[in-house]
C-alpha cells in the first residue's frame, strides 16, 4: 500500500509540473549598456502660436543595478547635434534645426553633447517604478533635475522611459524667452520644454 501511494503521489506531482510553466526572472544586479541604435530622446517645445516637436540621438549611456534588482544610477550621454524636427518638412525643418543648434540656443559647434547623472533612486513602490535625482548638464550649465521613470524587463535586457520638464533658462537658453526680454509679442518662445527618454539597455 506505501508503495502504491508513494506512486500516486509521484503522478500527481509530474502532472502538476506538465501543467505549468515557470518564468525565471533576471538578474538585473550589475551594469547595463545602452543601445544607441535602439534609443532616443524625444523633445516638444511651445511657442505662443504653438508647438514643435522632434528627436535627439543618445551617444552613449548605461544604467546600473544593486543587488536587490533595484536602480541605483547610470549615465546618458546626448548628442546635440543629431536634433531633428519631425512636425515639419523640408526647408522649414532645416531651418528650425539649425537655429536650435546655433548659439541662440544650445550651440552644438561649442557644446556637442548634454549629459544626464543619475545621483539618487527611490522605488515608487510599484515594479519598475522610481522617483529619480539627476543632475543634468547643457552647454556649461550643471542643474539637479526630478523626474519618474519606469523600466521593463525582458529577454534581450530592458527597456527604460523617463519624462522631464526642463526650463531651458536655467542652461542659459534665453532665445526668445518672455522672462528675459519684453514685447516680444506673438514670438514670445515658452521657457519649459519637455523631453521624453526611451531607451533599450543589455548586459
Amino acid at each position: 500500500m506505501k508503495k502504491i501511494n508513494s506512486f500516486l503521489t509521484m503522478l500527481l506531482a509530474a502532472s502538476f509540473l506538465v501543467g505549468f510553466s515557470f518564468t525565471v526572472v533576471p538578474d538585473l544586479s550589475g551594469n547595463y549598456s545602452v543601445s544607441v541604435a535602439d534609443s532616443n530622446v524625444e523633445w516638444k517645445g511651445y511657442k505662443v502660436t504653438g508647438e514643435h516637436s522632434g528627436t535627439i540621438e543618445v551617444k552613449s549611456g548605461d544604467l546600473t543595478f544593486g543587488n536587490n534588482g533595484s536602480l541605483t544610477g547610470g549615465t546618458i550621454v546626448i548628442d546635440m547635434a543629431s536634433i531633428k524636427c519631425t512636425d515639419l518638412e523640408g526647408e522649414w525643418a532645416g531651418k528650425l534645426e539649425g537655429h536650435l543648434k546655433s548659439a541662440d540656443f544650445f550651440g552644438v559647434e561649442n557644446y556637442p553633447t548634454a549629459k544626464l547623472v543619475i545621483t539618487k533612486v527611490a522605488p515608487k513602490g510599484t515594479p519598475g517604478d522610481y522617483k529619480v535625482t539627476g543632475d543634468l548638464t547643457i552647454k556649461e550649465t550643471t542643474k539637479e533635475v526630478r523626474f519618474y521613470a519606469h523600466l521593463n524587463e525582458n529577454d534581450s535586457g530592458l527597456t527604460a522611459t523617463a519624462d522631464l520638464k526642463i526650463d531651458r533658462t536655467d542652461f542659459d537658453v534665453r532665445y526668445g524667452s518672455g522672462s528675459f526680454f519684453d514685447n516680444l509679442g506673438d514670438k514670445t518662445i515658452y521657457d519649459e520644454f519637455d523631453l521624453k527618454v526611451n531607451l533599450r539597455a543589455a548586459k
